[in-house]
């Protein structure tokens, strides 16, 4: 008689299990000589040891399936016991799907600077993402984040954003430092709600194995064995920006997004983005994809928006320096 334990970690037991133990039962009925028992993120599987090996195989299948598609129907329970070699891969086979998000809804690079960012990442250790609202840059970049965490090719995700508006003086805000940072951080949670069920979002920020943070939280720290994305950097001076690329650790993934069109600096020029680019051009294992109108996939008018105030403000430029040179001539 031999015994085995399956470890469920990471897996969201009641969709593995079911209500009242519905699926769990479905597994039990396909292995009828073996006695198979759960104690909260165990299975435990007692019988001959070829019936044993069999109920492991088909077991680490399904945990594979419910750990990258955050489902388990019953349907896929039969199939994947009942097939003699099942091979759930072929479910990731197209190339535009990045991540399984909640309800094994699957999260696509649904444009070509979406799919290009998602090819960098391979070849790449710092990517900075650029361009305007609306184009995916932050939810194709956590995305990313995601499914390195789900392949285990990293142990903790890391995002950040600079707190502009609260001139990272957020003791000025009410409440606790969570309900001070939150606000400015919503657009992150947002989006891994989107690609991780709730319950399970929620272990891995209280066990920080996902964090959200203001920028200045970033200081002093070694960020490694980690996927670390900066988000809104159009916002970074140029110490806060080189302060945070000087954090990554062995074994990391930097993205940095952000839309040098909507620097909410006091000086324009102050960017740390903006210099960055031009500091670190030609630098090797550093990427930039640079995102425009065509990859917009909000409502169609952001589209619109967003060429409208581009002329607006390329033609007050324009006219800027038109009163200027006019403003020279009558001096001289």
């Amino acid at each position: 008689m031999f015994e085995k334990s399956i470890d469920l970690e990471g897996v969201d037991l009641l969709e593995f299990y079911g209500p009242n133990n519905t699926k769990l039962d479905l597994i039990r009925s396909f292995f009828p000589k073996l006695k198979i028992f759960a104690r909260g993120n165990q299975v435990k599987a007692r019988g001959s040891e070829d019936d044993i090996l069999k109920f492991e195989k088909k077991l680490n299948e399904l945990i594979d399936h419910i750990y990258e598609h955050n489902t388990l129907p019953e349907q896929t329970i039969i199939q994947i016991i009942s097939e003699e070699h099942a091979d759930q891969k072929k479910i990731s086979e197209n190339s535009d799907i990045i991540v399984f998000g909640n309800s094994g809804r699957p999260v696509r690079a649904r444009t070509p600077n979406q799919r290009k960012l998602t090819g960098s990442i391979d070849n790449n250790d710092l990517i900075f993402a650029i361009g305007p609202a609306g184009t995916g840059k932050t939810y194709t970049a956590i995305a990313l984040a995601v499914k390195a965490m789900k392949n285990r090719e990293i142990r903790k995700i890391i995002l950040s954003r600079p707190a502009v508006e609260a001139g990272e003086r957020l003791g000025f805000l009410p409440g606790d430092l969570k309900e001070k940072i939150d606000p400015y951080l919503q657009p992150l949670y947002d989006a891994l709600g989107d690609m991780i069920p709730p319950k399970k979002l929620e272990e891995y920020m209280k066990d920080k194995i996902i964090e959200i943070a203001p920028l200045a939280f970033m200081r002093g720290r070694t960020l490694s064995n980690a996927f670390v994305i900066l988000d809104e950097a159009q916002n970074t001076t140029l110490n806060q920006l080189k302060m945070f690329l000087t954090r990554m650790g062995m074994n990391a993934k930097f993205i940095i997004t952000g839309d040098i069109t909507q620097i909410d600096l006091p000086r324009k020029s102050d960017s740390g983005l903006v210099q960055a680019m031009k500091i670190l051009k030609g630098v090797d294992d550093i990427a930039v994809v640079e995102f425009d109108e065509k990859d917009i996939v909000r409502h169609k008018l952001v589209r619109d928006i967003v060429n409208a105030y581009e002329r607006y403000y390329s033609e007050k430029e324009e006219g800027n320096m038109t009163g200027n040179s006019n403003g020279k001539k009558g001096k001289s």
